[in-house]
C-alpha cells in the first residue's frame, strides 16, 4: 500500500451536499452535453443511467462519501508515520495551498538547487 511510503496525506473532506456533490453532477452533465473524451475515449453515458447504472459516478458519489471517515483514521493507525492534513473547505484548502504547502515547496526548492 502506498501509506507505508508515504509520509503526507492530504484528505480533500469538503462538505458533500454543498460542494462535492454538486461539482459531480456539473461535471458529468457538462461531460455529457460536450460529449468530453475521457480516458481511453470513453464518453459520458446518457442521462437516464443515473437511474439504471449502479456505478453511475453520481450515484458511486454518493455511495462512498463516508468511505474515508473510516478509512483514514484506519491509516493513521496503522501508519503512525502518516502525516494527515484534512482540508475541510475551499478555505481550508486555500490556506494550506498558499501557507504550509507553498513554504514546503520553497523550502525543499532551496535545499535541491541552494536558490531561493
Amino acid at each position: 500500500m502506498l501509506a507505508e511510503r508515504a509520509d503526507l496525506l492530504v484528505w480533500l473532506d469538503l462538505p458533500f451536499m454543498r460542494v462535492t456533490l454538486p461539482r459531480v453532477i456539473r461535471r458529468t452533465i457538462r461531460r455529457r452535453v460536450h460529449r468530453e473524451k475521457l480516458w481511453n475515449g470513453n464518453v459520458e453515458a446518457p442521462f437516464r443511467t443515473l437511474f439504471t447504472d449502479r456505478e453511475h459516478i453520481v450515484r458511486w458519489a454518493i455511495s462512498t462519501r463516508r468511505k474515508y471517515d473510516v478509512l483514514v483514521p484506519l491509516l493513521e493507525l496503522e501508519y503512525p508515520h502518516l502525516v494527515v492534513v484534512r482540508l475541510r473547505s475551499q478555505n481550508d484548502v486555500e490556506r494550506w495551498l498558499a501557507g504550509a504547502l507553498s513554504a514546503a515547496i520553497r523550502s525543499s526548492h532551496h535545499r535541491h538547487t541552494g536558490r531561493d
